[in-house]
Order: C-alpha cells, then sequence, then structure tokens
C-alpha cells in the first residue's frame, strides 16, 4: 500500500476507539408535553439520557420497559468493536491491500449488520405490544424509525447516528478512499 493508504488505515482504525467513550446512536422524541424533547443515548454497552420517562410512557400502549437487559449485544460489542479495531491495526502494519480491502468490508458488514439489528429490535419492540395496555388503537404500530423522523400518535420521534456513530462513518468513508485509490494503484501497475 501506499504510505498514506497505510496512514489513513491506522487513522480509521484508531477513530473506533472513541465508540469506547462516545454514544453511538440517538433517539430523541417530541410531543406537546415535552417541547423539551426526550433523549434516549445508545452506546457501546448501556443506555442513556431519558430511558425511564420514555420507558414509562411506552408501557401505557403496551411496549416492554426499556432496560439494559434487553439489549444481549451490549455483552459483546465492546469484543466486536475491539476486533475491528484491530484488525485496521494489524492491516496498517503489515501493509497488505488485501487487507485494506478485507478492513472496509469488515466496517461496512458491522454497519449493515448493526442496522439490521436495530431495526430489529424496533420492529419487534413495537409491533409486540401488551393486549392490556391502557390505551389501544386498533392495527398501530409503534416501531421507532430506523435513521429520520417519524410520527407516532402525538410524538415527533427521530432516530440517528450520535458522534460515536458519525465518527464510524466518517471511518468507513475514510477507508472507501482508500480502497479506491489502492485499486487504482493496482490498475496502473497491472
Amino acid at each position: 500500500m501506499h504510505p498514506v493508504s497505510r496512514l489513513l488505515v491506522a487513522v480509521a482504525a484508531l477513530m473506533l476507539v472513541s465508540a469506547y467513550f462516545v454514544p453511538l446512536w440517538q433517539i430523541q422524541m417530541w410531543a406537546p408535553q415535552y417541547p423539551e424533547g426526550l433523549e434516549m443515548k445508545i452506546w457501546i454497552n448501556t443506555l442513556s439520557g431519558d430511558v425511564k420517562i420514555i420507558s414509562a410512557l411506552n408501557h401505557y400502549i403496551g411496549m416492554r420497559h426499556i432496560e439494559v437487559g434487553m439489549f444481549p449485544e451490549f455483552n459483546y460489542m465492546i469484543y466486536i468493536v475491539g476486533f475491528i479495531i484491530a484488525f485496521g491495526l494489524l492491516t496498517a502494519l503489515v501493509n497488505r491491500r488485501f487487507m485494506a480491502y478485507a478492513f472496509f468490508v469488515l466496517l461496512m458488514a458491522a454497519a449493515i449488520g448493526a442496522l439490521v439489528d436495530f431495526y430489529m429490535w424496533g420492529y419487534d419492540y413495537g409491533h409486540n405490544l401488551n393486549p392490556d395496555a391502557p390505551i389501544k388503537i386498533e392495527g398501530m404500530a409503534y416501531q421507532p424509525p430506523l435513521i429520520g423522523t417519524k410520527v407516532l400518535l402525538n410524538f415527533t420521534a427521530f432516530s440517528g447516528p450520535d458522534i460515536g456513530g458519525w465518527i464510524f462513518i466518517s471511518s468507513g468513508l475514510i477507508m472507501m478512499a482508500v480502497v479506491v485509490m489502492e485499486w487504482r494503484r493496482a490498475r496502473k501497475t497491472a
């Protein structure tokens, strides 16, 4: 690999260390009774923000209480991210083009896997409602948005990357640039 590519691979890997210190995803909600909004931050192994209030409100429409224990992913995400970081640093150290390609694929697979997992959780959480809930609206599902904004009854909900998520996206973009640069270099030498 070109020295610049090698440096960028190391930077992309080291950026991911931030996942241990900043939230990765955010969910925000606004309603007339909560004009200041409510928020829930999703970290690598925990939740923070107005989780208890959101959970109590959701209970009225039959959703389960939100708690860290309902996310088995929190038990192993630190290891998955650690492996991705280690693989990226090993790629920079070993200096092989195929490993840079593999690191990029690993980053994309982790991103897709996280989004699919979050979608499946949201689907289950918003559709499998308690039939004895105080508020029932036939045919209504309360699946939170995967990315973007969605109106759920009198609440507007937003879901999207937080600081750590944007850092992951930036790392993926850096690796996309490395892959393109290295692919072009390989074609020139072939």
